[in-house]
């Protein structure tokens, strides 16, 4: 007889944070069926040149998509949606999301103009829904975004928990309070395995509440007397409404900056969050409003170089200008790998005379994920037979195994993006396999892979500069005039302009050992010239330039 299997296996967000992508299959060897759990995507870094977004390879359940049941959405962030206008056309599944999450995939899909006709089914909070052997439980945790769902995920061999993003915050203000109900009733079940998040498990304490927040905000900013300028993450809708309410207290407008901060205003006022508050006035408006009677909320709490933050601090922006004693809130976390880019941003605020607030020198943010404190809450609740750490670098995920141990969990398995867990058969998962993983780069409008010619020459041409080599060829093979030579890129000054003189002898003299009058010659010639003029340029410069040579005959 074929044994049944219940399979785990993260496609992205495991050994990184970011780039969530997890797949559930169940059935036996030969009729498995599957679903994906979320669908993100990664911000890249100075080091891929030309590159913003990166998302898993899906390759491997693409293959299977004819035994795909669904892609279920835990909630909004773009780490876990971020890559679904990618990735969704080769699949072509249905898609299962709460009512705030659906409104924000329906406009990347209409961005893309993607026609997903109705395959988009909305989930009530707290709802159900059934795929195949797949029993499905959205329920409702705190995070800092609106309606971020765990997943209780039944099949006949037994129950897991996939957490999801989560933290425990007692008063979050916008959106239900954590079902701890709902968990302990499904701890009550038995739970073969736990799929937690791990991002914050260095830190000790509690994440804290979204209210203490709002107090701090609207202590420091009834000591301001001028201008006011708040940046934070678009997506955290509780903290969007602790702006309106500080500036309805002390007696101030609000104005709204940034598409990304408009667009989820208006997703969450169509959802029936965000009543009762003062409306935003237009920044070309808000120009009018004495500077003492102003509060801005902008997107660009990262430094992002087209952000509203860092455009107003350059003073390129249409609507908002910044002075001397204004004071600018960053009531965000800096996110690790952003520091430089932060610091320089905070650094040319404070040289223009600017005041900046953020949470290293006050208490203006909290975190969406669990501290150690928190997840000990969701030990006892859930008490789990297995804890499969993901969403963490290798580091969050190691001590979250030793965190495991210490909460007395039997069987705490470590994986990376690959790993196929056999939750079921057996006393307890294991890794049994490897699917293949990568990562795609969004090049413009084009998805690549990891070795893209695209991404090696841009590394190249950032690193090393470029070279453009001419030669005009007449009908008798002859050059006519000097090779015409350019360049972008290279170092160089009055000490070494002559390498351009080298160049010019070293392809005359490679010329010469080739028959120009044979165009079967032609690639021979060029790759000569491509290698010898490289090796000349690094002679005198310590540049190996990207070089393209031209053959033109006339």
């Amino acid at each position: 007889m074929k044994k049944e299997e219940f399979i785990f296996c993260p496609l992205g967000g495991s050994g990184e944070i970011g780039m969530n992508m997890n797949l559930f299959a169940y059935g036996n060897t030969g009729n498995k069926k599957w679903i994906i759990v979320d669908i993100g995507v990664t911000f890249a870094d100075d080091t891929i040149p030309g590159i913003d977004l990166i998302y898993p390879d899906p390759g491997f359940i693409v293959d299977k998509k004819e035994d795909l049941l669904g892609l279920v959405l835990t909630h909004a962030h773009e780490d876990h949606i971020g890559a679904i206008a990618h990735i969704w056309p080769k699949l072509l599944c249905n898609i299962y999301a709460t009512p705030f999450t659906a409104v924000l995939i329906q406009e990347k899909f209409k961005e893309k103009k993607i026609d997903i006709g109705n395959k988009l089914k909305i989930v009530e909070l707290n709802g159900n829904i059934n795929l195949g052997p797949f029993k499905i439980e959205f329920v409702t945790l705190t995070h800092s975004i609106l309606e971020p769902n765990g997943l209780s995920i039944t099949t006949p061999s037994g129950v897991i928990l996939h957490t999801g993003d989560w933290k425990c915050d007692p008063n979050p203000l916008i959106g239900e309070k954590i079902n701890e109900k709902k968990l302990k009733q499904i701890g009550d079940q038995g739970v073969l395995a736990m799929i937690c998040d791990s991002t914050n498990v260095f830190s000790p304490g509690r994440a804290g509440s979204e209210l203490d927040v709002r107090e701090s905000l609207l202590k420091i900013m009834s000591n301001i007397e001028k201008r006011i300028i708040v940046t934070s993450f678009a997506s955290n809708v509780a903290r969007m409404e602790s702006i309106f309410y500080c500036a309805k207290k002390i007696g101030r407008k609000i104005s709204l900056v940034g598409r990304s901060m408009h667009r989820i205003y208006k997703a969450a006022k169509q959802c029936g969050y965000l009543k009762d508050l003062i409306e935003p006035t237009d920044p070309r408006d808000a120009k009018k409003i004495s500077k003492n009677k102003i509060i801005y909320l902008c997107t660009g709490s990262q430094g992002e170089p087209n952000g509203a933050m860092m455009r107003i601090s350059n003073y390129i922006h249409p609507d908002v200008t910044i002075e001397s004693r204004d004071t600018v809130i960053f009531s965000s976390k800096i996110i690790p790998g952003n520091e430089k880019k932060l610091y320089k941003l905070h650094n040319q605020l404070v040289k223009n005379g600017i005041d900046v607030i953020s949470e290293e020198n006050a208490f203006v943010h909290v975190s969406g994920h669990p501290n150690r404190e928190d997840l000990k809450d969701m030990y006892n609740w859930v008490k789990p037979k297995s804890v499969i750490p993901v969403h963490g670098e290798h580091r969050h995920m190691n001590e979250h195994i030793n965190f495991a141990k210490e909460m007395q969990i039997p069987y705490p398995v470590q994986v990376e993006n690959g790993d196929i867990v056999q939750l079921f058969p057996g006393d307890k998962p294991k890794v049994v396999d490897k699917a293949p993983v990568g990562r795609i780069f969004v090049d413009g409008n084009i998805s690549v892979g990891e070795e893209s010619q695209s991404i090696k020459d841009r590394k190249n041409l950032s690193y090393n500069g470029f070279l453009e080599i001419t030669i005009i060829i007449n009908k008798v093979g002859s050059i006519i005039k000097k090779p015409i030579i350019s360049f972008k890129g290279i170092p160089h000054n009055g000490e070494n302009n002559d390498f351009i003189f080298d160049l010019e002898d070293k392809i005359q003299s490679i010329c010469k050992t080739f028959s120009l009058n044979n165009s079967n010659q032609e690639h021979n010639l060029i790759e000569a010239l491509k290698t010898n003029c490289r090796k000349t340029v690094k002679e005198k410069t310590g540049k190996r330039p990207y070089t393209n040579v031209n053959l033109v005959r006339i």
